[in-house]
């Protein structure tokens, strides 16, 4: 091999090298490779007008999605049960250029505003699941997933890496005055590399994460109320008064204004977000590992059933719709993949190779 020639391949290899490899910074989501194809932001601290003027911040609320699983004879758990929360997205990108490979998310440890209760301890797992849409029906039928067609279980970490099926979390600086007292954290996944997500653009899916915790060896408790002190996890919900201009408009009615509250409008993206009973054994094929029922369409929240809020947005008044009557979104954001693939490094190399041959041959000539 000349000089030349290994320069070219050297030169290419140290290009794709980099678009693929530079990525392992700890970020997230990862610089220069992981694009944004799906965004529903999260309400942080949202102020709306009421019509008189007057403004009131909503922080939102998160609903329960954690699966708990308890050791057997001291064996790490292999089956949980519990609680989830999925919601439905379609975007513009079609596999396999472009498969999900980075999930962002919000969330809170419910009830975890109590001094006189041991703090929850750190989620060390999650369970990410994409799954298709059943439509609705005739009402009062509501859509719902379906078929698991791919999962993943992601796992704490200090960092992210490509491919690396971990996730970080990090608490969001907010405002005082959050009703619920519960500090909320931002989660970014970097989904192994043979569980990324293969999808069909302008297709609606359903996405379902969920906790998973293993609970502390020798006491059982109901799946759906556990103990004070145990760690429980809730989704967080969307800010409904941001667009998201990336969701696919296929199928219609896609992203739309639903209606306003107060003098904001409600954006939501098809059809409600659900909530249902939860079974997850570890390991196995999709639709064997993955069982769900009992699922039930969700609304916002103004005022919860202990009588605290406002939470989401304004309750209802006179001639008013309150935030209540409006399906809920849920907070995440999905990335897919932005560098050039094995096959685009090889054309490189050998389109630079060819250049440094001509460039050597006139050089001679």
């Amino acid at each position: 091999m000349t000089k030349y020639l290994h320069y070219s391949l050297t030169l290419a290899a140290a290009v794709c090298a980099a678009a693929v490899f530079a990525t392992s910074a700890e970020a997230d989501p990862l610089p220069g490779r992981d694009l944004l194809k799906f965004a529903q932001e999260p309400m942080i601290a949202t102020p709306i007008a009421n019509t008189t003027g007057q403004v009131h911040t909503y922080f939102g609320h998160d609903e329960q999605s954690t699966a708990y699983g308890f050791s057997v004879n001291g064996a790490p758990p292999v089956d949980y049960s519990g609680k989830f929360m999925a919601d439905d997205f379609s975007d513009n990108f079609s596999a396999p250029a472009n498969p999900v490979v980075h999930v962002k998310w919000w969330g809170s440890y419910m009830d975890n505003n109590n001094a006189a209760v041991p703090p929850q301890a750190q989620v060390q797992k999650f369970l990410i699941a994409f799954e298709d849409d059943v439509p609705s029906g005739p009402a009062p039928s509501f859509s719902t997933p379906g078929t698991p067609l791919q999962y993943d279980v992601v796992t704490l970490a200090g960092a992210l890496t490509a491919g690396s099926g971990t996730f970080t979390e990090k608490l969001v600086p907010r405002p005082a005055g959050d009703p619920l007292n519960e500090p909320l954290f931002e989660y970014n996944a970097e989904l192994h590399f043979n569980r990324a997500f293969q999808e069909q653009a302008g297709k609606v899916y359903w996405l379902k994460i969920a906790a998973l915790v293993d609970a502390p060896p020798g006491i059982t408790f109901p799946v759906n109320s556990p103990p004070p002190g145990i760690t429980k996890w809730g989704w967080h919900n969307r800010d409904y008064t941001i667009q998201d201009t990336l969701a696919s408009a296929v199928p219609t009615p896609g992203e739309t204004v639903v209606g306003t509250v107060d003098t904001a409008n409600v954006w939501h993206f098809q059809d409600d977000s659900v909530q249902g009973d939860l079974r997850f054994l570890p390991g196995l094929s999709p639709t064997q590992a993955i069982t769900q029922n009992n699922m039930v369409p969700q609304n916002y929240v103004s005022i919860n059933s202990q009588g605290i809020g406002p939470l989401d947005g304004p309750p209802t008044s006179p001639g008013a719709t309150g935030i209540d009557g409006f399906s809920k979104d849920l907070a995440f954001r999905l990335y897919t993949v932005n560098v050039p693939e094995p096959a685009t490094c090889m054309l490189m190399s050998i389109g630079l190779a060819g250049l440094f041959s001509i460039r050597r041959r006139s050089r001679n000539a």
